[in-house]
């Protein structure tokens, strides 16, 4: 089945629906949505990108990160992703958004307005493995070390949206 994007202006105005991997070709500005889960110790949830992905294959990211569809707000797209990849569910609020563009290599960009959520999980996972390798949790401070001494191993959106978290909190 084809996935699209919904395409927008800077100020989130719908400009049509393209299929989402011809998006990503052409660098065009479409929504999308980042979360960022915490336990009860304060340490930030990561997945591995399952080896199969078409783009960053086998690396780091923050818990979800997709688009919304068609007629599906930010917050419904987000809850919908955390169970699809994760098989959980939890409360989410969200904390602000912004635009970013990536290059991901392979000629794909990712160029995103992005609304951010957060939200705390402590319980165990169902992974969808055609989406997500592996689940762990990292302390912040451990994070901006591994992301220092190796960001090859974390997604080019995540290390933009980790900066930005940062900026807010």
């Amino acid at each position: 089945m084809e996935e699209f994007v919904v395409l927008v202006n800077p100020e989130d105005e719908i400009l049509g629906l393209m299929e989402k991997q011809q998006a990503h070709i052409n660098g065009l500005l479409h929504r999308a949505f980042s979360v960022f889960l915490f336990n009860s110790k304060g340490e930030m949830l990561l997945q591995k990108r399952a080896s199969g992905k078409y783009h960053s294959p086998n690396q780091w990211t923050n818990a979800v990160c997709s688009h919304p569809r068609e007629e599906e707000t930010y917050l419904a797209g987000a809850t919908r992703r955390l169970k699809e990849e994760l098989g959980i569910e939890t409360e989410l609020s969200e904390k602000f958004h912004f635009i970013y563009k990536a290059n991901v290599g392979g000629g794909l960009w990712e160029h995103e307005l992005d609304h951010v959520f957060v939200g705390n999980y402590e319980s165990g996972f169902s992974l969808n493995k055609e989406e997500v390798e592996e689940v762990r949790f990292i302390s912040l401070s451990e994070l901006d070390k591994e992301v220092a001494e190796a960001p090859h191993n974390f997604t080019e959106w995540f290390k933009i949206i980790l900066e930005e978290y940062k900026h807010h909190f």
